[in-house]
């Protein structure tokens, strides 16, 4: 299962974008919330994944946060509350404000979604009453990442942080690599296979 994506992001649409990895765009589907606050095309970001697998489809969903994955996770266990409704009310409400709704029993807050009855708000409100004060309300802030460097380094580093290793562990790790070779004038300081195999050589220890 894809739990986080880290890329380029390319076109954004009015419920979805595209996350470029290494040169695989991923499509993913979001909240107005989440969309809005990727940032400008083609820049580095970083999105929580939820992986929905369906019979005739493999479908990822982005998330700015933890605090709206989660609550995206909660509102789906409601019965006739599928993805496609879950991000609809993710983009009418914060996380906050999905809390304190469900927290004052205000149905006409939700029945204000589009998609959302009388009935449907009832039950979310019924079944989500116990369990929405466990959850987070983050402030809905896409997770950072810095700006990525250009040429060789920028794409070893793209490269490692899709690995799992922090920028800010790696990127001494292949300045360093990146001399070194210059240094002994091999003429391998550009290509990047040989970056990334010193640095994953050296990150591993």
């Amino acid at each position: 299962m894809i739990a986080q994506l880290t890329g380029l992001v390319g076109q954004i649409e009015a419920d979805r974008c595209v996350i470029d990895v290494h040169g695989v765009g991923y499509l993913v589907h979001a909240s107005t919330r989440t969309l809005s606050v990727l940032p400008t095309p083609p820049e580095v970001s970083r999105v929580l994944v939820e992986t929905v697998v369906r019979e005739d489809a493999f479908l990822l969903y982005g998330f700015a946060d933890a605090a709206e994955r989660d609550w995206f996770r909660l509102l789906t266990t409601v019965q006739g509350v599928g993805a496609k409704l879950a991000l609809a009310i993710l983009s009418a409400l914060s996380p906050a404000d999905v809390a304190a709704t469900i927290a004052a029993a205000d149905k006409a807050g939700l029945t204000r979604v589009s998609g959302v009855g009388a009935r449907l708000a009832e039950r979310i409100l019924s079944e989500l009453r116990d369990k929405a004060g466990k959850l987070p309300v983050g402030a809905g802030i896409v997770l950072p990442v810095a700006p990525a460097s250009a040429g060789v380094e920028g794409d070893v580093l793209l490269a490692l942080a899709g690995l799992g290793f922090r920028r800010a562990e790696a990127q001494p790790v292949v300045a360093r690599i990146l001399v070194r070779l210059k240094e002994a004038g091999a003429g391998q300081e550009g290509d990047l296979d040989v970056v990334i195999r010193e640095s994953l050589r050296e990150l591993a220890r």
